[in-house]
């Protein structure tokens, strides 16, 4: 790892049913590197509210917690993925966020959220118009270092492969559990390399 490398602030998104304490392994791991770590509590946390309003509830605080010239970094894990994506690709986040990186998020949907009728769960059912919405211009995710980090083992990510998308750089770990994804050693070595990586100069304008 790139010591030399500014270390940005970062923000962590959590997923459906989470808190922000869940981060808590990941956020000593990055707080012993150097990072200064963020984390929000997205309410409703249980699918019942759209994903576009957690993340105005993101741009709300990253608003309040970052002076207007300061970049930061941008994590999210499962639906704080996708939250991230809207707040980045629909919110202006893009002119703010310098690197971004997914754990186990379902890019592509997942066919777990057929089981519920809940509206942010519904959003992330592979054939939603959220999500298609969003993948029309994922290319421009590639103005920031995007990175998703994702397993194979995934049993909430159905399938699997619907975290592995077409810009940014994917990173395959073999975690068993996806909850284990915030935790994991090499998830959190897969964090840590990522957050390290130099800032694309296409990035800021």
């Amino acid at each position: 790892m790139n010591t030399a490398t500014p270390r940005n602030p970062i923000l962590l998104l959590h997923g459906m049913w989470d808190t922000g304490a869940i981060f808590n392994p990941m956020t000593r791991y990055l707080n012993r590197l150097g990072w200064e770590t963020h984390d929000l509590n997205l309410t409703p946390n249980n699918g019942d509210g759209c994903l576009a309003g957690l993340a105005q509830q993101v741009a709300t605080y990253a608003d309040r917690a970052f002076p207007p010239n300061t970049p930061f970094d941008l994590l999210g894990f499962s639906m704080g993925g996708i939250v991230g994506r809207y707040y980045l690709q629909r919110l202006g986040g893009l002119d703010r966020v310098q690197r971004f990186v997914t754990l186990s998020s379902p890019h592509k949907g997942t066919w777990v959220a057929y089981g519920s009728l809940r509206l942010g769960c519904m959003q992330m059912r592979p054939s939603h118009s959220f999500l298609q919405d969003l993948n029309q211009d994922i290319a421009t995710l590639d103005r920031v270092n995007f990175t998703s980090i994702w397993t194979p083992l995934d049993a909430m990510i159905l399938p699997a492969s619907s975290s592995q998308v077409s810009v940014g750089r994917g990173v395959k770990v073999w975690v068993p559990l996806h909850k284990d994804m915030v935790s994991h050693p090499q998830s959190l070595r897969a964090v840590g390399t990522a957050l390290a990586e130099p800032v694309k100069v296409m990035n800021r304008c």
